[in-house]
């Protein structure tokens, strides 16, 4: 409860305070609850809140959500037009038009969609379409630089004539790349868990961006094209019988690029040289993972405005001793230059925050518990993100709780699930006291890992405890019931008030008795206090009871109707991730012996089934939640392929053409890995987000390239020559949707949750697509040139059923 008058002191003013927090109505917009309340707050002052009571609003969601959404619709225009900007230098003014209509069409409708569908407009949902803009802009580019191609391959030919058969020609591939799209991100719906809807806008908006993205590019594109293109001359070289050739020094550089792998004496040679290759790139990538040179995690920190210190003392801690630790923490706290102000809170449990949904900090209520709000300047004035200041916070309050005794948590806000904790391990066992002998020797080897810290457990720190038995006998002898001797020890803890103050006030006061607090620690000042015997005779407390040494008694917990013990701790340092942690202590705990002398049993995914017949560790908090998203994920993966496979299946007709269409599946690796370790970034679940959408943007790719040939082939065209035409041709259109969809991942690299998806964007759009385009023609060549071969070279595919236009 301070605030820093300037910007530029050093002090923190404590002063009283209450805190009053508001909580919006469900389906409520938070940016107009917030604007509502400080509105009505205006109008309060000076009325009913006097003027000489100040009021600070310390976290106001409403206004950071209003700029996250602001920043981001401003992305999500910067993003469309950059795209647009895009079309405008490769193909020319009117086919940006064209392209920057579709693409407002496409956004519109599935705005309105997505708010059909129930979602709001919040961050998540926001990253999705600017995450979608460079595929829902895809279909639309592929139909126009087909008509423009057509244009120049046909110049007698007007654009009523063109269009029909330039918008069929690629009417098929985009149909099936479309649907493709959908079935690798569509499964990612269905993500079980808390990350289940906070995943869920981005598969389900982006899916129906597609198919609303099609159905403009087949209706709409085409009319604006037969409205707004005009005749250009030709600038190919069509072939006398196909008219299909690219350009020429396209045409001739992918002629050079080939010829090694097509017509060179060692040609075969050349392709296994490149199989092996690609295979040595995939394995260097995946061990970029597997040594740490890319960190896995489930989330990395966000930059947020606030976070919060938990403080522990030991129990039987006097409240006013609690309340001068916190404040000697808050005067460390002021010396951190991104403070703006803070709160603290004694005794009694802060606001609830979304932290504390699940680690139930609204309970915290005691005299030796207490916390700390502290509120950052806003992310603009200050270098440092919120982890980077938080870690800096951890050893000023660590240094002050020390020093009492205390026990002391720095708590950030999670950037996704919230969780017990960031490491939790769960002691099961048939046993109390053996539970927490475990837990006290996992906590002794969680403190020798390194990175490893705010190390707590469930179970209550061993304090004396002194119980007083009233002598009932000798009380009723003397004429003093139980009752009297209980008012008179609550009166010298807590204060009784035996008479009232009348003045001028509307109430009276409360004229409050009570031992002195420094006369409070002494049990032998409290039992002095006297008490008025049946003979009207002051006599001290001493005389009716016993005092009798015991120990504060444990706190019980139970999960699953299980009894557990819980140990949790926090990971801070150069590698934040919890897994790294949890796995580097693993060795010291599973050296350790049970009570028993038995081994302890390790368990990651489900509790003991019979905890009664020995002690067991189940790991939980972040590393449950990061294998279930990621399990999840990984499945949503699986199906994602097996339908595309199927869907490809059923265009051509062949089981083999679709391995050669998804062979640049694993080639985004080569992308995704590198591009990560290149920033520094960890691999997180929206990292994995991009490699699943990947899935569905590289093998459109792959579609348009193997179709053409097959076009060609059905038109007479020599193997060779139909594998090279085919690189040629479709290279524009390829280039020009990867580099929308690498644009708008571009537009949300800077955040710290979405930096992930895009760099698996990025880096695994750029080299996939570059690979595919020398890697799927080839594939196609080397698995069926045999076969074109035996049939005499007459462009008869007898595994493969010929696409016609």
């Amino acid at each position: 409860f301070g605030t820093r008058a300037e910007a530029s002191a050093q002090t923190f003013g404590l002063t009283p305070a209450v805190t009053l927090s508001v909580t919006k109505k469900p389906g409520e917009n938070a940016i107009d609850v917030a604007n509502q309340v400080q509105a009505r707050i205006a109008q309060l002052k000076g009325v009913m809140i006097p003027p000489d009571v100040t009021l600070t609003v310390t976290r106001n969601y409403g206004e950071t959500a209003n700029q996250k959404a602001e920043q981001l619709i401003q992305k999500l225009l910067f993003a469309t037009a950059s795209v647009v900007l895009l079309v405008l230098i490769a193909l020319g003014r009117r086919e940006a038009v064209i392209v920057g209509l579709a693409v407002v069409l496409t956004l519109a409708a599935t705005l309105f969609a997505s708010w059909a569908y129930g979602f709001t407009i919040n961050r998540v949902s926001l990253f999705a379409l600017i995450f979608s803009i460079g595929i829902l802009v895809d279909d639309a580019i592929v139909v126009v630089e087909n008509i423009h191609r057509h244009q120049q391959l046909f110049p007698h030919k007007t654009l009523r004539e063109i269009i029909p058969g330039a918008v069929d020609e690629v009417g098929g591939p985009t149909i099936l790349a479309t649907l493709t799209v959908i079935a690798a991100l569509l499964p990612m719906a269905f993500v079980s868990g808390l990350m289940g809807p906070y995943m869920s806008p981005i598969p389900i908006n982006a899916s129906m961006g597609m198919l609303i993205s099609l159905a403009i590019a087949f209706v709409v594109t085409p009319w604006m094209a037969a409205k707004w293109m005009r005749q250009q001359p030709s600038a190919y070289a069509p072939h006398a019988s196909h008219g299909s050739a690219g350009p020429t020094r396209v045409t001739r550089f992918f002629g050079f690029l080939f010829y090694p792998f097509l017509r060179a004496p060692a040609a075969r040679l050349n392709r296994w040289l490149l199989t092996v290759a690609i295979f040595v790139l995939i394995g260097l990538s995946v061990l970029l993972p597997v040594k740490g040179w890319v960190v896995l995690k489930m989330l990395p920190f966000d930059n947020k405005s606030e976070f919060q210190v938990i403080l522990d003392m030991p129990q039987g801690t006097r409240l006013e001793k609690t309340d001068r630790v916190l404040r000697e923490m808050a005067q460390a706290l002021a010396a951190l230059p991104e403070v703006q102000d803070l709160q603290v809170y004694v005794g009694t449990a802060a606001p609830i925050n979304f932290n504390g949904l699940v680690r139930q900090y609204n309970w915290r209520e005691g005299p030796h518990l207490g916390d700390i709000q502290v509120n950052l300047v806003d992310k603009s004035l200050r270098e440092d993100q919120s982890h980077a200041i938080a870690l800096r916070a951890r050893p000023l309050v660590q240094a002050v709780a020390q020093k009492y005794a205390g026990r002391v948590k720095v708590v950030e806000v999670p950037p996704g699930p919230p969780v017990l904790s960031p490491i939790v391990a769960e002691i099961y066992g048939p046993t109390d006291e053996g539970r927490r002998a475990v837990a006290r020797s996992v906590r002794e080897a969680l403190a020798q890992t390194p990175g490893i810290v705010d190390l707590d457990d469930s179970t209550v720190a061993l304090a004396p405890k002194k119980i007083l038995l009233v002598d009932r006998r000798k009380a009723s002898l003397m004429g003093v019931s139980q009752q009297e001797i209980v008012s008179a020890l609550r009166a010298g803890l807590s204060g009784a008030v035996p008479a009232y103050l009348h003045d001028a006030s509307k109430y009276p006061a409360g004229v409050v008795l009570r031992l002195p607090e420094g006369r409070q620690q002494s049990l032998a000042d409290l039992l002095s206090l006297p008490v008025r015997t049946g003979q009207r005779e002051l006599r001290p407390l001493s005389e009716f009871v016993q005092v009798v040494d015991a120990q504060r008694e444990q706190v019980r917990y139970r999960k699953n109707l299980l009894p557990v013990t819980y140990v949790v701790a926090d990971v801070a340092g150069e590698n934040d991730s919890p897994l790294y942690g949890l796995f580097a202590a693993r060795p010291a705990i599973l050296a350790l012996k049970d009570p028993e002398g038995g081994s302890l049993e390790e368990r990651f995914i489900t509790p003991p089934e019979d905890p009664y017949r020995g002690f067991s560790l189940k790991w939980d908090g972040e590393s449950q939640v990061t294998y279930e998203t990621f399990r999840d994920m990984g499945a949503a993966y699986a199906v994602g392929l097996v339908l595309i496979y199927l869907l490809v299946v059923a265009q051509f007709g062949s089981y083999l053409t679709p391995l050669i269409i998804m062979a640049p599946i694993p080639l985004t690796v080569i992308g995704v890995m590198p591009g990560h370790a290149l920033f520094d970034a960890q691999f997180t679940a929206t990292s994995m987000i991009g490699m699943i959408a990947l899935a569905g943007i590289i093998v459109r790719n792959s579609i348009l390239l193997v179709d053409f040939i097959q076009l060609q082939l059905a038109q007479g065209v020599a193997f060779s020559e139909a594998v090279v035409t085919s690189a040629a041709t479709r290279a524009q259109p390829i280039l020009l949707t990867a580099l929308a969809a690498m644009i708008g991942a571009f537009f949300i690299l800077d955040d710290p949750i979405f930096n992930g998806l895009a760099l698996s964007l990025i880096f695994g759009i750029l080299v996939s697509t570059l690979l595919t385009l020398v890697v799927i023609p080839l594939m196609y060549y080397a698995a069926y040139r045999q076969s074109y071969e035996a049939k005499g070279g007459d462009g008869a595919m007898p595994l493969s059923p010929v696409h016609t236009s």
